[in-house]
């Protein structure tokens, strides 16, 4: 028979009913459950990681909210260290559990293993799941028992480990407590910027929440699953399936996503498919990462790294943050990632080597702005994929791959469509020069309403001298 005693259900970056173990534990037990999310400190280093994942948590809890409504139940909001708004719940509610799904950031890992120690000693019952990532960080290893450090195989192990487990359906009710605890309004919390907002756009193409998460889901099969292997590489292509901020926050399970794909075979060629799925799974190695080097977001995973010269140019990295590097492809995705908290995958790749390998600054200042800005900033993805455009990371992209951003625009943005979108001052350039203005004639520049250095910036390096420099400081860096 059921404790008569009340769980807390404790949710973090899981903010779903859908697939999710802690919950669906809970509701089958037939216990008195209140779900509660808490607002750690910020140095804590477990919350939204910057301002655009604040707005976005804002509105996903907001959604949870009205989801745990629409069942019978309610969310508690709380702020504070963990382990004390969790001591102050269990002596409102005379709670006898916690149950929560594990969370694989450092930070977090630490916070978790205290307050379960503590309260497992004060008597109480917690249970922790499985959910977050297809397979727990430690339980692939390679045939010598090792972690992995490259993806290939890492993608093999997990694919030869057999299916993932079935999602569990979202429950359809909650037993209510005897009474319900307190909760601070979201409002007080201040998550979404006033003066100015900078978030007003975001709207535009996001809706947060567990609702938006499965929409989208559904519709990227339905139109952007055919050719995604080859497609998903062009910006201006609905070829992307845009989950990624739904699967930082956790409104939808990589299960979930997993098990949509299943059956698909008639429909959509394999090889789309397979891609998908693998890069769903980049997220479970960037977390294998994580788990195994904990630095992975200030430490270069190859020391070797240490002792490159990188260059302090405050300039230069206002610039590019601020998409007035005069190469357009650069300066359309730093631009759609101010205007929509987002940057589509080739072109995030094209800005961070251009940051790394034409102006040679820091891949950990990229990294930062990138936490602060993406509505999809992931503590294990942000950090691996810098490191791999950086060339110091686990299975990176050698350092001597410099994109140029030049030839790159005019591989996957022919026309010039997600330009014209995101730089608007070079929408009536012809083809030919949209992708290198600083080249065309001074008549056609005069047609498309364009003077370089004034409405639209000269390149701020030459990408050819730049090359050649950073090539030299790896030369440099080999012979030390």
């Amino acid at each position: 028979m059921p404790s008569t005693k009340p769980l807390i259900l404790w949710f973090r970056k899981d903010l779903r009913l859908d697939d999710h173990a802690a919950l669906a534990t809970a509701a089958d037990e037939g216990r008195r459950v209140i779900p509660v999310y808490i607002r750690e400190p910020a140095e804590a280093g477990t919350g939204p990681l910057g301002a655009a994942q604040a707005w976005w948590l804002h509105h996903s809890l907001a959604a949870l909210a009205r989801s745990l409504e629409a069942i019978g139940s309610r969310l508690t909001l709380r702020s504070g260290p963990a382990g004390r708004v969790l001591d102050q719940l269990i002596d409102e509610t005379g709670a006898a559990s916690v149950y929560w799904n594990r969370r694989y950031d450092p930070p977090g890992i630490a916070i978790d293993k205290a307050i379960k120690a503590r309260l497992t000693e004060d008597g109480l019952v917690i249970r922790t799941f499985a959910g977050q990532i297809l397979h727990e960080p430690t339980r692939l290893t390679t045939g010598a028992g090792t972690n992995f450090r490259v993806y290939t195989p890492f993608w093999k192990a997990l694919e030869s480990s057999g299916e993932p487990r079935e999602p569990a359906p979202a429950p359809t009710s909650l037993i209510s407590p005897p009474f319900w605890p307190d909760s601070e309004p979201l409002d007080s919390w201040a998550l979404l910027p006033t003066k100015p907002n900078w978030a007003a756009e975001f709207s535009e193409i996001w809706q947060p929440g567990e609702a938006g998460a499965l929409e989208r889901l559904d519709t990227f099969i339905e139109n952007g699953l055919t050719g995604y292997r080859s497609l998903r590489d062009f910006p201006a292509r609905p070829n992307t399936s845009m989950l990624s901020p739904h699967l930082a926050l956790g409104e939808i399970s990589p299960a979930r996503i997993w098990h949509a794909t299943r059956g698909l075979a008639g429909r959509f060629a394999s090889e789309d498919i397979i891609h998908f799925r693998k890069e769903v799974v980049w997220r479970d190695f960037s977390y294998h990462l994580l788990f195994h080097f904990p630095d992975l977001k200030s430490k270069n995973w190859n020391s070797k790294f240490d002792a490159f010269p990188w260059r302090s140019a405050p300039d230069l990295l206002k610039k590019w943050q601020r998409g007035e590097t005069g190469y357009p492809i650069v300066d359309a995705g730093m631009r759609q990632l101010w205007r929509h908290g987002y940057m589509h995958n080739r072109v995030r790749m094209i800005a961070a080597s251009f940051l790394i390998k034409d102006l040679m600054i820091d891949w950990r200042e990229g990294e930062r702005w990138f936490r602060d800005t993406l509505v999809d900033a992931d503590p294990a993805s942000n950090a691996a994929s810098w490191q791999w455009v950086a060339g110091s990371g686990a299975d990176a992209s050698p350092f001597f791959r410099i994109f140029n951003p030049i030839t790159q625009g005019e591989k996957f943005d022919v026309e010039g469509h997600y330009i014209r979108t995101f730089v608007p001052e070079l929408k009536d350039m012809p083809d030919a020069f949209i992708h290198r203005p600083f080249e065309a004639p001074l008549l056609v520049l005069k047609e498309a309403g364009v003077i370089l250095g004034e409405t639209y910036p000269n390149p701020i390096v030459d990408h050819k001298r730049a090359r050649d420099e950073a090539l030299a400081a790896l030369q440099g860096l080999k012979g030390e």
